[in-house]
């Protein structure tokens, strides 16, 4: 009887914890949500960097391996000319940013972090076009090399 009494009350707070997680998530059952402000952007373009090779490094500076990257830059559509006639400084501020960034991962080291690979080359991008010239930095391949 016990058992059947702490199995119960076990179920009850699984289930009571999954619905105010689902609640608190997805805002169901909540008051509706404010329609933000749409503001008139102007169109995107995606510029693609072609291949980057990176080398995967550790955190203690040890060499891993190597990947070869592909990245898309998401500008407006009026800045896209100006990002690819400024690519070979993109190209330089990332080799520069890349030997001394850990981004190796996995057990064997030849996995790449992508998201560490992402933030990089966004700050690659602002020091080579701007600020706010790139909206969003897509990295769309990662392969080992």
């Amino acid at each position: 009887m016990l058992v059947l009494i702490v199995a119960l009350l076990g179920g009850l707070a699984a289930g009571g914890g999954t619905a105010y997680a689902m609640i608190k998530m997805l805002g169901i059952g909540g008051a509706p949500a404010q329609e933000a402000k749409v503001e008139k952007e102007e169109p995107a373009k995606f510029v693609p960097t072609g291949k980057v090779l990176v080398p995967l490094v550790f955190a203690d500076g040890k060499l891993a391996g190597y990947a070869s990257m592909e990245v898309q830059l998401q500008v407006d559509e009026a800045k896209a000319e100006f990002v690819s006639q400024r690519m070979p400084l993109l190209l330089h501020a990332i080799n520069m940013r890349t030997y001394r960034t850990p981004m190796a991962a996995g057990p064997d080291g030849m996995l790449p972090d992508l998201e560490g690979f992402r933030k990089l080359v966004d700050g690659a991008a602002t020091e080579a076009f701007g600020a706010k010239v790139v909206r969003k930095v897509a990295v769309t391949a990662a392969n080992p090399a």
